[in-house]
């Protein structure tokens, strides 16, 4: 148990003993900078507690929080010290600014004005400005600290600012600025924006590719497979490399692959060798919780490293994917309608169901909301899955006799629709294009006020702008001819 301690500074204010919380902070922004270390800020609020505190006291412990900001009150070290002082085991907080515990200006007022009063805490900052709560009670209510409060606050909103508008300068580049590279890949030793090719994890994103798509294996069936092979998840591989890694979800040291990891490997258009960024992003410099904006808003730049899997592969596999392709208990293969049936009437699912005899096993295929939901919203629409197979091999093999004579398929393409549906497909395109456009036009413009906050150099700048409205011409082109088709 800590041994109560009295001041030589006399006299004594109070016959309190004060239970002092020594709380440090270290932000990012801080950098090397020795005069905001830990060490530094330790060492300063030693000495006043020494040199100036006045009364008998205690330190109770030391908070500590490292490469967080001051604008998120969750802080792991800055929610012990609360818990502390609802419990009572700190009356009094020191720390050496303001600014160091808080620099959300709501906040402060919250803490210093309803929190700690609630609970009779003493709160210290030494410096800028030098505050003590129970010497004078009345500065919190003063000009000083509430403006000190909004300019720190301010502070933040700029700093915020600014990281965001730089990152964002890097995303439009194609330059990662994530803290690891995906699964597959390793930053490159030479270019911490940018990554190579882990052959050990990359053959892994491959085997699940092939298995999905060339073997017809359900992502059930991959996961329990790369279980069953030992293959280290995502997350376990990494901290065998030494790497950090901190996620929020389930623990997967146990070794057993989950379904939303193979579905994001399969999804991730990484792999393909484009940059995807932008996926996620925080609310506000006060508001840290993440939001997944529209993927129009994503940051995409095409072939900036290596791909692991080639386009034709990566794009079946989102076909694939949009199938509803659940595989019953048990079972690793895909049959082969899954996800192709519906009903023709309620235009739910088509469930596979087996009706085991003695001597024989019969499957057939019926409708699902009969099936699973009610028996009053649709029929059964029984059909026997070896009448299936005999109606879809007569389709295929009428479609393939056709072949023989391309005059005929020629004929029966010049009958069908298709030519009549040319000319939409043609303003669809012509409305793409012209969305196209408008983005190249918007992301020029934006380069110009970048080079200006000198986020980007002139170089830079020339050279992007130049890149830009080249493809801006291919698509005026492009839409020209498209204009051209459409009058016809």
């Amino acid at each position: 148990m800590p041994r109560i301690r009295k001041s030589q500074n006399q006299p004594t204010i109070s016959r309190t003993v004060w239970r002092i919380a020594v709380y440090i902070r270290l932000s990012k922004d801080d950098g090397n900078d020795e005069s905001l270390s830990v060490t530094n800020q330790r060492k300063i609020i030693t000495e006043y507690i020494e040199e100036f505190f006045e009364g008998e006291y205690i330190i109770v412990d030391v908070y500590a929080d490292d490469g967080l900001t001051g604008t998120d009150y969750e802080r792991p070290e800055f929610q012990r010290l609360i818990h502390d002082v609802e419990a009572g085991t700190v009356n009094c907080i020191i720390c050496k600014t303001l600014s160091r515990a808080f620099r959300n200006y709501s906040d402060q007022g919250y803490f210093l004005e309803k929190v700690f009063p609630l609970y009779g805490v003493r709160f210290i900052s030494i410096g800028d400005p030098s505050l003590d709560t129970f010497k004078n009670p009345d500065a919190v209510q003063g000009m000083e600290v509430p403006i000190t409060g909004l300019m720190n606050d301010r502070y933040a909103a700029k700093t915020s600012n600014d990281v965001r508008r730089t990152f964002n300068t890097k995303r439009r580049k194609g330059e990662f600025i994530g803290a690891f590279a995906p699964y597959g890949y390793v930053k490159d030793p030479e270019n911490k924006n940018a990554f190579v090719v882990d052959e050990e994890a990359a053959e892994v994103v491959r085997n699940i590719f092939h298995w999905f798509v060339d073997e017809g294996m359900s992502k059930n069936g991959i996961t329990k497979k790369l279980t069953e092979m030992g293959v280290p998840t995502p997350t376990a591989y990494k901290h065998s490399k030494g790497l950090n890694l901190q996620t929020p979800r389930i623990n997967r040291n146990d070794g057993m692959w989950g379904i939303s990891t193979v579905c994001t490997i399969l999804k991730n258009e990484m792999y393909i060798g484009n940059m995807v960024q932008g996926k996620q992003k925080v609310i506000s410099y006060k508001v840290h919780e993440k939001v997944s904006p529209p993927k129009e808003e994503w940051f995409i730049v095409e072939n900036t490293h290596e791909p692991i899997i080639d386009r034709e592969t990566f794009d079946k596999a989102q076909r694939l994917q949009e199938r509803d392709t659940r595989t019953a208990p048990g079972k690793k293969q895909l049959y082969l309608f899954s996800g192709l049936l519906r009903c023709a009437d309620c235009q739910r699912s088509m469930t596979r169901r087996t009706n085991r005899k003695p001597n024989k096993t019969y499957v057939y295929y019926a409708c699902s909301t009969y099936v699973f939901k009610s028996k009053d919203k649709c029929t059964r629409h029984v059909i026997k899955e070896e009448v299936l197979h005999e109606a879809v091999l007569k389709a295929v093999q009428a479609q393939i006799s056709l072949v023989g004579d391309m005059a005929e398929v020629v004929k029966e393409i010049n009958s069908t629709s298709t030519v009549c549906t040319q000319p939409k497909r043609l303003q669809q395109l012509l409305k793409d294009r012209s969305k196209e456009l408008e983005k190249l036009t918007c992301v020029t413009d934006n380069l110009y006020m970048d080079w200006k906050c000198g986020d980007i150099t002139r170089a830079e700048y020339v050279r992007m702008k130049a890149k830009f409205e080249q493809q801006a011409e291919q698509v005026k082109g492009i839409i020209a001819n498209l204009q051209t088709e459409i009058q016809l």
